[in-house]
């Protein structure tokens, strides 16, 4: 039987809630193919380590590029490699953000410049850039090839990245099956600008577009961002559907699982000072459409499961052993582990657990958010999701809840030592944040 392609379409700073049939009807429409998972969350909610828990299937504290701009070691495998050697032809389109070093002078810089082809992933195909936001704006820019040629592009930068990605689909043969990473950078905002950069010709349209509800208690930017942070989103969607069509037009879509998802959400500045780097729901919770394989039939699952979940499941989906380094679990096995695990850097040294019904975070005092680890953990956040899902009341004090933390503290910590962490003491909280 031939091997299937496999895509892995890459959303950046992309809440759950924003897949819907009206802003997302391609998405929408994969989803009614394939299968949903409701409850899908991030395992670090920040670019890079995100990205360096996909690429290496391991969590930020075991692949050690636990802040942006810690580049993948090059003792650790990467995900195309194994594909590579399984027959496949790969290709790696957009963002990267695992080749530069994090410290100025000292180490090598590419987040403008073409990555070193040692610091590609060993993808085969490449048009990308280390750090995409340094590259381009909303509109035009540049990436780089696999030789470190640079290719300028004129227009919104997600229709360009997209056409990259239909370009190689269209030159590919037929021959070999072929694996395909795109990696927007939409909707997440333009660093530089500090602002979020919608698809011009719409974002007027969402000027009204309902507020989630998790954000409107709390103060932040979301009244000024919302409506250019949607047309993005819908201009991610249609440039999914472009893909699609793109995969009919040649014959292979219906041998093509395609994988849509996000590195995390964003809260709007609500819960610290920008949009990420927090355990809540608004900027952890990220959307998972699986179509083809394994995944059929229009189902929605309720489980909740995790981003370090989807190395395992696109080797499983190529037929490729899962290795035995790998911290996640298949999604093609139906049973779920029951939660997800989040290690948080860079605004703390965070560790969080999500299950369907709880959400609960520890974070260190007393040290610099440089450390990777701590030995010391303070109890920081207590939710009860079903009574409170815009995560509005901290219970990390309540008497109430005294059996429920000390469980979860007891998951949390097996969890941490499971990953090579060492078993952290844990404290009850200091006092009760507010937000």
């Amino acid at each position: 039987m031939k091997k299937p392609n496999i895509i892995f379409y890459f959303a950046d700073q992309q809440r759950w809630d924003t897949v819907t049939p009206t802003l997302t009807p391609s998405l929408t429409a994969l989803a009614e193919e394939g299968v949903k998972f409701e409850n899908c969350f991030t395992c670090q909610p920040v670019c890079g380590p995100a990205r360096a828990c996909l690429q290496s299937g391991t969590y930020a504290t075991e692949n050690r590029s636990y802040w942006n701009g810690i580049a993948l070691k090059k003792d650790i495998k990467p995900l195309a490699e194994y594909f590579n050697e399984a027959g496949y032809d790969t290709a790696y389109v957009g963002k990267w953000h695992l080749a530069s070093d994090r410290y100025p002078g000292i180490g090598i810089h590419c987040e403008s410049t073409s990555i070193p082809k040692d610091r590609q992933g060993q993808y085969k195909y490449v048009r990308a850039a280390d750090v995409l936001e340094f590259t381009s704006h909303g509109y035009d820019g540049y990436v780089f090839d696999e030789n470190g040629n640079k290719i300028d592009f004129k227009g919104y930068r997600a229709d360009c990245i997209n056409d990259f990605a239909t370009e190689y689909i269209d030159n590919h043969s037929a021959d070999k099956p072929f694996f395909m990473f795109i990696s927007q950078l939409e909707p997440h905002h333009q660093n530089d600008r500090h602002c979020y950069e919608g698809y011009k010709p719409t974002v007027e349209s969402y000027k009204d577009y309902p507020i989630p509800d998790d954000l409107t208690f709390l103060k932040g930017d979301y009244k000024k961002s919302y409506p250019d942070y949607i047309s993005a989103i819908n201009r991610l969607d249609y440039n999914v559907g472009r893909l699609v069509e793109k995969l009919k037009e040649k014959g292979i879509y219906d041998n093509t699982i395609i994988i849509y998802t996000s590195d995390h959400g964003s809260h709007f500045k609500t819960r610290n000072l920008e949009y990420k780097r927090s355990p809540h729901d608004s900027c952890t919770h990220i959307p998972l459409i699986i179509k083809g394989g394994a995944f059929t039939g229009g189902k929605k699952v309720e489980d909740v499961v995790s981003l370090i979940d989807l190395p395992p499941t696109l080797l499983s989906l190529a037929g490729i052993d899962i290795p035995s380094s790998y911290s996640g679990n298949s999604l093609i096995d139906e049973s779920s582990r029951g939660y997800a695990f989040m290690q948080i850097s860079e605004s703390q040294v965070g560790r969080a657990i999500r299950t369907k019904d709880y959400l609960y975070s520890i974070r260190a005092v007393g040290i610099g958010y440089i450390k990777a680890k701590a030995k010391v953990y303070f109890e920081d956040y207590l939710y009860d999701v079903k009574a409170d899902p815009i995560q509005k009341n901290n219970l990390v004090k309540s008497k109430e809840y005294k059996s429920v933390r000390k469980e979860l503290k007891e998951l949390i910590t097996k969890q941490m030592v499971s990953i090579g962490e060492k078993k952290p003491i844990i404290l009850p909280a200091l006092f009760t944040r507010k937000k």
